[in-house]
């Protein structure tokens, strides 16, 4: 692991850094926040995966969420949507190749050598903060933006439970049936669409849930409301009696002034479950 920069910041300190990763085939590119109280002993994580065309960099400097990581002594990590490089492959559109993992494991080619971000963000991005930087991983919250929201559900409710609470700002949260899931899915896992259900939020609410807390932000003016689908998710919580906030927020978009607006309440949110 090589350190890219690290910054003062709240008390705490903003890094990047870059290593091989044996999962993505590739160097890869992640921010992390340690506040203050990471000084004195093992903090609790909040991972925040970004959405399409993002870096780790988008969210680290415009979403605001060290401020109130600062404030509740909490790390925050940034990992990067996809793999990157010459030798990895990419495509023409925003939505498919770098830029937009959509946090799977691919089996098809020609991305199968490369995009295994499932993988990269479960299993070895964890044991690489632990063994670098004195973080409580027995203490995790998950959350994200767009497609990283999506990520952020669908890990969330895998059976590992390894995330104390998650939330999203206006996730992907039925991509099986949404121009924004159908294309990256098939691509990615092929033609079978069983194999995809582990990778929709709204199914995997429908067949288990999450044991924990959950938390949802989505904007009424939207732009990409129609592929977002909140109305499947909130639809197959209900039915699940799951334990939720899913909020409609009147009159904000897709962008970051949006997720900066809310980033107190889902840090706030965050803290309480981390810190019990």
């Amino acid at each position: 692991m090589e350190t890219v920069s690290e910054n003062a910041c709240f008390g705490g300190t903003q890094g990047v850094y870059t290593h091989a990763s044996t999962a993505c085939s590739c160097n890869m590119t992640f921010g992390l926040f340690l506040p203050a109280e990471a000084k004195d002993g093992p903090v609790p994580l909040l991972w925040y995966l970004s959405g399409l065309t993002c870096t780790h960099e988008n969210a680290m400097t415009k979403a605001g969420a060290q401020t109130w990581a600062a404030e509740h002594g909490i790390a925050l990590c940034f990992p990067d949507t996809s793999p990157r490089g010459d030798a990895v492959a990419d495509d023409d559109g925003y939505d498919l190749g770098q830029g937009a993992g959509f946090y799977v494991n691919a089996t098809e080619e020609p991305w199968a050598s490369h995009y295994r971000m499932w993988d990269y963000v479960m299993d070895e991005l964890p044991v690489l903060l632990e063994r670098n930087f004195s973080l409580d991983m027995d203490r995790q919250s998950i959350t994200g933006h767009s497609m990283g929201g999506h990520g952020a559900l669908t890990m969330a409710m895998s059976p590992r439970g390894q995330f104390r609470s998650v939330s999203a700002f206006s996730p992907i949260t039925n991509p099986t049936a949404s121009d924004w899931g159908r294309k990256q899915l098939s691509a990615y896992l092929g033609n079978n669409e069983d194999i995809w259900s582990p990778h929709d939020a709204t199914l995997c609410m429908r067949d288990r849930g999450f044991d924990g807390p959950m938390l949802i932000d989505t904007g009424t003016n939207d732009q990409f409301i129609d592929l977002l689908k909140p109305e499947a998710l909130a639809e197959a919580a209900a039915a699940r009696r799951q334990q939720i906030q899913f909020r409609m927020q009147p009159g904000y978009d897709h962008s970051y002034f949006f997720v900066s607006t809310f980033m107190e309440d889902h840090l706030a949110f965050h803290a309480e479950h981390l810190w019990a």
